[in-house]
């Protein structure tokens, strides 16, 4: 049975997450600053009258910042049980994966966190996250924080 994954594009590199972890894909809303959130954390949205943290994945895999662009895309997906959201610069689809070309990523290298394995599609290799290791706890209590002494006028 094929493994499902979203793809999507960062600069020049592709990268996915399980299908099973992702919510839905959006047009990129205004991202509102949240005061003393981790790092890891751009902003938060307004999702139909839930707000959802917007995580910057680019920090996490040392890549170069990016301004917002309007032409970005959210893609709403779980870590767990948590709702969060990342900006990525364009949702490329779903593809259906054969486990047989899925290399786990600690065969790869030791130091693989945040990554679940490497797909070998036709036209190159896509990097899967593991949402589920992408906020450490601290990381994740302090994003509950900052949510629940954000000020009134946040969303």
């Amino acid at each position: 049975m094929a493994n499902r994954i979203t793809v999507f594009e960062l600069g020049e590199r592709r990268y996915g997450i399980p299908l099973a972890d992702t919510c839905r894909f959006l047009p990129l809303p205004s991202i509102v600053p949240l005061p003393k959130a981790p790092i890891i954390v751009e902003g938060i949205v307004d999702i139909g009258g839930t707000v959802v943290p917007v995580l910057d994945i680019r920090k996490r895999f040392c890549l170069p910042a990016k301004t917002p662009h309007p032409a970005d895309h959210l893609v709403l997906a779980l870590a767990g049980s948590r709702k969060i959201a990342l900006r990525v610069d364009r949702v490329l689809g779903i593809e259906d994966v054969d486990p047989k070309d899925i290399d786990d990523a600690t065969r790869i290298t030791p130091r693989a966190e945040y990554v679940a394995g490497v797909a070998k599609l036709p036209d190159g290799l896509v990097v899967i996250h593991d949402l589920s290791t992408f906020l450490a706890e601290a990381e994740a209590r302090d994003v509950d924080a900052a949510l629940e002494n954000s000020p009134a006028e946040y969303p």
